[in-house]
């Protein structure tokens, strides 16, 4: 601990008397999703344990990932601990911004980690954030609605299925959309839609020597294909909605269908969803191509290089994601609403076995191949994003041009002529090409 801390402990630090160690105050950034709220609620249990005192900073996602970026990059120390995904880890471990995980305890036991997790959240075989939970992305429909239309969903639906489920179920006198999906601005909220769907299509964001792609058939048939969809039988403003909008809408029986994070599958079926009784899963549509429409993606925990609290920070990791927070969780809440997709010992829980939602979960999660994404070879590793450095910033301007596209604010040609142009001079830029 450093002095200036020490000397601040008759404020903001405590001494527990247990091995004299200083209590700290961790600072930690999250995002605003029912898990990381959840995780909130019983910080409690992880300060009665260690002392610690957790202080939060909670934030929409496109807001969450500008920050922490900039702190990261900057060296400004505002966090001990901050929420990413399996874009940045590899990359900011790469850069020796993030503090090695390679010395938890035994009993936390990251061996048990998923390997589709654990590899996307290192480094050269070095963990370097441990996920709180871990996704894919799948389709959750009303049962009901899917029957009044005379409908059977199956569980690997294509796309064209999708379509015309949608417009069957679509009801604008009761305010029923057929389906509701992202269209926000963002390049891990509409953006990772998007991408993934396009992975379904045939398209890909680069050629083999960094050339973009936006100029070809398979783009223009994607693009055409969600928006036609989402002008017939989305809500009104699907081009700004993203995963909370669209999980409100869900559980106010406004949507027939939702393609979104398998993570949703415990809020679409909880306590505060009116349809909570008539919830099915199936895994994301595909184009007969080979290649399904799911992401994979996983939040996790790190900690920035540099900070005071390592130690503390570590302890909070290994709570948080441990499974002893899913045993906290399932004691408190029930197995459904643990966080999923993150350790093997809880698809093996019998318990857990129990949750309708699981094994479509593991399904989808094993489905996905970030090695393999695309039908035409790519260059890129990533099935939602292209995990190189530059890809945040150019895919969240390429995004909006797509959500400007959605609101009729241009053509889909016009939007991806702009992407195809912008992404090309930023990868020249950057010395790609």
């Amino acid at each position: 601990m450093s002095l200036r801390n020490a000397l601040g402990a008759a404020t903001a630090l405590s001494l527990i008397a247990a091995g004299g160690v200083f209590a700290e105050t961790l600072t930690i950034a999250t995002v605003n999703n029912g898990d990381m709220i959840r995780m909130q609620g019983l910080t409690a249990d992880f300060t009665e344990k260690t002392g610690h005192e957790v202080e939060w900073v909670t934030l929409e996602e496109n807001v969450l990932r500008q920050r922490v970026t900039t702190d990261i990059t900057t060296k400004g120390g505002s966090f001990d601990i901050m929420t990413i995904g399996m874009y940045e880890t590899p990359i900011w471990g790469k850069n020796g911004w993030l503090v090695p995980l390679d010395d938890l305890s035994a009993e936390y036991d990251a061996a048990d980690i998923l390997p589709a997790m654990a590899g996307g959240l290192s480094y050269e075989g070095t963990l370097f954030a441990a996920p709180f939970y871990g996704e894919s992305s799948m389709v959750m429909y009303r049962t009901d609605l899917m029957q009044a239309a005379g409908m059977e969903m199956p569980k690997a639906p294509t796309w064209e299925f999708i379509r015309d489920a949608a417009a069957a179920m679509t009801d604008r006198e009761k305010e029923i959309n057929g389906i509701c999906l992202r269209g926000k601005a963002g390049w891990g909220e509409g953006g990772a839609f998007i991408t993934a769907m396009s992975n379904s299509f045939g398209a890909r964001w680069f050629d083999m020597e960094w050339n973009a792609q936006f100029d070809t058939e398979a783009w223009a048939n994607t693009l055409n294909f969600y928006k036609d969809m989402m002008d017939a039988s989305g809500p009104s403003g699907y081009a700004t909605n993203g995963f909370n909008e669209n999980l409100s809408l869900f559980n106010q029986g406004k949507c027939g269908m939702w393609i979104d994070a398998t993570v949703a599958a415990s809020f679409v079926t909880g306590k505060d969803s009116t349809v909570a009784d008539h919830v099915g899963f199936a895994l994301a549509p595909d184009n007969g191509l080979g290649k399904r429409s799911n992401w994979l993606w996983a939040w996790a925990l790190a900690i920035p290089a540099g900070t005071q609290k390592e130690a503390a920070a570590k302890q909070f990791i290994e709570w948080a994601t441990g499974t002893g927070y899913i045993e906290l969780v399932a004691a408190n809440e029930g197995w459904a609403n643990v966080p999923p997709g993150a350790r093997t010992s809880l698809y093996e829980n019998p318990d857990y076995q129990k949750v309708p939602f699981a094994q479509m979960t593991l399904d989808s999660i094993l489905s996905a191949d970030p090695n393999n994404s695309t039908v035409e070879e790519s260059p890129y590793v990533g099935v939602q994003f292209a995990a190189i450095p530059e890809f945040a910033g150019i895919a969240t301007d390429v995004s909006q041009e797509f959500s400007a596209a959605y609101a009729g604010q241009q053509t889909v040609e016009e939007a991806l002529a702009k992407a195809q142009a912008l992404t090309n001079d930023a990868m020249e830029a950057a010395g790609y090409k």
